[in-house]
């Protein structure tokens, strides 16, 4: 089973050595400094700029874009699936949550919207996808709302400390057409 590791930015190591991935998508702010875990390779982890807010505009500040939510998904289509991918965040909360349901979707398009959300609650009762993410994706991936539907139907995730990662299973590569 494939397997995505939702992780806070003080964890990426400890979650890469204990789940031996060799792959990464980071979505930080643009100058956000952090030491890449030694077990993921350079040309496989996908460093994204992105501030978690909902809408462009805000000063400084970066929302996501298509172009980012387009490079997740491209990513994620290119991961070999033989190990797991870390997907992280600061808190491990917001942006990460929605770049994991992005993710599982690109590479298990079969997959339930509903089905998928409620496997991220039951894995993490603090998740709270950042929605402008899940709008792009879902329209990026022609969800047809239906991702936007499952995230709200799941409501905001409970109040977090920013120091619990998750996994978020995906279905059987056997399962997939391709």
């Amino acid at each position: 089973m494939s397997l995505i590791v939702v992780s806070p930015l003080s964890r990426i190591a400890e979650m890469a050595v204990r789940h031996k991935a060799r792959e990464m998508i980071s979505l930080l702010a643009v100058n956000q400094d952090f030491h890449r875990p030694a077990v993921i390779q350079a040309n496989r982890h996908l460093k994204l700029g992105v501030n978690d807010i909902t809408v462009a505009g805000t000063g400084d500040l970066i929302a996501p874009q298509a172009a980012h939510v387009g490079q997740i998904i491209d990513f994620a289509r290119s991961w070999d699936r033989e190990a797991p991918l870390i997907v992280h965040c600061w808190m491990g909360v917001s942006r990460s949550p929605a770049a994991a349901l992005i993710a599982s979707l690109a590479v298990a398009p079969e997959d339930d919207d509903e089905d998928l959300a409620n496997r991220l609650r039951a894995a993490s009762p603090f998740a709270t996808p950042n929605m402008l993410l899940i709008e792009i994706g879902d329209q990026m991936l022609g969800r047809g709302g239906r991702l936007i539907a499952a995230v709200k139907a799941i409501g905001r995730g409970a109040e977090a400390d920013g120091n619990t990662p998750f996994v978020l299973t995906l279905p059987m590569r056997e399962t997939i057409s391709r």
